[in-house]
């Protein structure tokens, strides 16, 4: 949730600082955890958006004094959420245990995500050896992952990924609290990963890196 954000929303934070945001949901709407991108200008990168196939789903609307925020589908019809320069500042933690970590597309279309995102943002997609997932990268560093589903056992979805230090603690203490595991945990190259659905129906990944 951008800094600023008015209205039923409520700021998630770990040692005072901000790691998400949790708001109502829509009448009718899945739960869900949104991945939101930074840019410059949301009216302008709307602009590229329908260029390239996308399509403007909610906003652009206010959020504070001087930003914007917008919902939106790429080219395949995966949601994802613009947050423009200025909406987005705050005391943020990510990259560490209990934290926000990465964003994941899981799409039935790589090479149209390819397109889109690249005509969007400058990403380039780049395969990784002997992995099961491809990396996107922004002037060399890594911005995001995606990873090809068929749309039948995972749909097509941003994913939010939360760095842990052990997944299969947190694995269990999510069915504890009345979770369910949607992909129980299982060691990928570097990483240690489960899936899980909270009792809402949002899903999000938790990672632990391997030692």
């Amino acid at each position: 949730m951008p800094a600023g954000l008015e209205g039923d929303y409520f700021a998630a934070r770990l040692g005072g600082r901000l790691v998400a945001g949790i708001g109502q949901a829509p009448p009718l709407s899945p739960a869900v955890w949104s991945t939101y991108v930074r840019v410059d200008d949301v009216a302008q990168t709307l602009a590229r958006a329908e260029q390239a196939g996308g399509t403007l789903l909610a906003g652009p609307f206010g959020a504070g004094s001087d930003g914007r925020l917008a919902v939106l589908a790429d080219a395949t019809g995966v949601p994802f959420c613009l947050c423009q320069d200025g909406a987005c500042d705050g005391d943020r933690v990510a990259n560490e245990p209990n934290s926000w970590a990465m964003s994941s597309l899981h799409t039935t279309d790589i090479e149209q995500a390819r397109a889109f995102y690249g005509a969007l943002f400058d990403w380039e997609l780049g395969s990784e050896p002997d992995a099961a997932f491809s990396l996107w990268r922004r002037a060399g560093e890594v911005v995001a992952v995606v990873t090809a589903t068929d749309g039948v056992a995972v749909p097509p979805h941003w994913s939010v990924n939360f760095a842990v230090r052990d997944a299969d603690f947190f694995a269990g203490h999510a069915v504890d609290l009345s979770g369910t595991l949607l992909m129980p945990p299982m060691s990928t190259p570097g990483f240690r990963s489960a899936v899980i659905r909270d009792p809402q129906g949002g899903f999000i990944a938790v990672s632990a890196p391997i030692s």
